[in-house]
């Protein structure tokens, strides 16, 4: 129990929102929001490691897609344990255990980033960095407690999208290094990143605080394992955020490999698409807190849908500027698809509360156990569409020399996506007890008709 713990902790109570929660929330958020972009910094390193990988490293197009989808695999499936550490160890001290962690996988990288070095031994450090994919779990888990539900929307989106970020940050430093000191010299982005490693942990120990009321609930878990909206929207996040991390990992290759950019051409488009997906992301939130997760993330995977469409037509025709309009257009539309999933998963939650007869703080007790438990694992089960992104490519460029192939499974997924919102979310309304606040948004959707019938609200 060493460091800052804050034994009470209401932010649904206003009063203590208005006099020292938010000041409180605000700043864990910030810090927070740093460290985790680092971490996405670390776990995305390998797009653009192999931007560096010429002839020398011996390692073919098909190679350096199993490298990134290695990393994001090992990132998947870590989220799970962080979700769960938040409460074990406390926020803070897990965001600086979690932040000194990266040093492994980037010292190790140093090491080992030269022509010679065995396939092998790169698999295994490219699978270390997955680490920094972990740091967005325990992130998300550890804001989704300091703030209200009327708040959620906003802080989770800008947390994530603020982590987000740390993808085309280290593309950009990629770009800077290739630009000035050429494509054999990928130690200068390890040695950029080394200390703001430890700046970060430092910042989370001096700044951040731990929740004494955020406890593990291994019945949460396990009924967040059995409930059906947890599956349900680990697979729209898998459409969400696993198009975001698979692209923003592959899209430097795609460009080397199907339109012949070089090292340099291609970091100077690479970071392009993420750092859009990234900055819009708190917008896909905030528009869900006011028109509905559901009616967002619909709209968001028809987008994706269109623009799949765009890029497959530019890869018939081998047209790279139609080819940039319909990516950079999926990266978008993926981040506001990103920030309007998660803000349904805490809504979606109270009002299943709501329908097993719960009101007021019971039923907010209860969405925010189920809400915190499930946030892990549909992190986990998105991030894995990353790896299946990549084996994707990975499998159509290898066969046909073209990522066709992989974009016309894309296209048949969105649509998957876009069905399964429309049927379980937006055709069949969920109804709560008339006696619930209307006031908050209690599922995805915000309220819109008073009454659907007696007794019942519409939602």
């Amino acid at each position: 129990m060493g460091g800052r713990w804050i034994e009470q902790w209401e932010p649904e109570n206003e009063a203590f929102w208005r006099d020292k929660g938010e000041r409180i929330a605000r700043r864990n958020l910030l810090f927070s929001v740093f460290s985790e972009h680092i971490g996405f910094s670390i776990w995305s390193l390998w797009s653009v490691m192999v931007l560096f990988m010429g002839p020398q490293y011996g390692v073919d197009p098909a190679g350096k897609f199993f490298l990134i989808a290695t990393a994001t695999f090992v990132g998947a499936l870590i989220r799970i344990p962080y979700t769960f550490a938040v409460a074990r160890f406390g926020g803070r001290n897990w965001t600086i255990f979690s932040a000194l962690l990266l040093l492994l996988p980037t010292g190790l990288a140093f090491a080992v980033m030269e022509p010679g070095t065995s396939y092998t031994t790169l698999v295994l450090v490219a699978a270390l960095t997955g680490v920094g994919g972990g740091n967005f779990a325990s992130s998300m888990t550890n804001i989704n407690a300091f703030f209200p539900l009327r708040k959620k929307g906003w802080a989770l989106g800008l947390n994530a999208g603020g982590g987000n970020i740390g993808v085309p940050v280290v593309q950009l430093v990629g770009l800077l290094v290739i630009g000035t000191a050429g494509a054999t010299h990928p130690r200068i982005v390890l040695g950029v990143y080394l200390p703001l490693i430890v700046v970060a942990a430092v910042c989370s120990a001096l700044f951040m605080d731990n929740l004494v009321p955020v406890k593990n609930d291994t019945g949460a878990a396990k009924e967040a394992v059995r409930a059906r909206h947890t599956w349900i929207m680990a697979f729209l996040y898998i459409g969400c955020f696993g198009s975001f991390i698979g692209y923003s990992f592959a899209f430097g290759l795609v460009l080397q490999t199907q339109f012949g950019r070089t090292p340099l051409q291609a970091a100077s488009l690479t970071f392009i698409g993420p750092l859009l997906g990234s900055l819009i992301r708190p917008v896909g939130g905030s528009l869900a807190d006011r028109h509905g997760g559901a009616r967002i993330t619909l709209g968001t995977f028809a987008g994706m849908a269109a623009a799949t469409g765009v890029v497959i037509y530019a890869s018939v025709i081998e047209s790279l500027a139609v080819f940039l309009v319909g990516f950079i257009a999926l990266f978008a539309l993926s981040g506001l698809g990103n920030g309007s999933t998660f803000k349904m998963i805490p809504a979606i939650f109270l009002a299943q509360g709501h329908r097993e007869g719960l009101v007021g703080d019971a039923a907010e007790a209860y969405g925010r156990r189920l809400s915190g438990a499930a946030m892990g694992l549909i992190g986990a089960v998105g991030a894995l569409g990353g790896l299946g992104i990549n084996l994707a490519f990975r499998q159509s460029f290898q066969t046909t020399g073209a990522g066709t192939g992989a974009f016309v499974a894309f296209l048949a997924f969105y649509a998957a996506c876009m069905a399964v919102t429309w049927a379980v979310y937006l055709r069949r309304p969920l109804t709560v007890p008339a006696a619930a606040p209307l006031d908050v948004p209690v599922t995805d959707a915000t309220v819109t008709e008073p009454q659907a019938r007696p007794g019942y609200a519409k939602v």
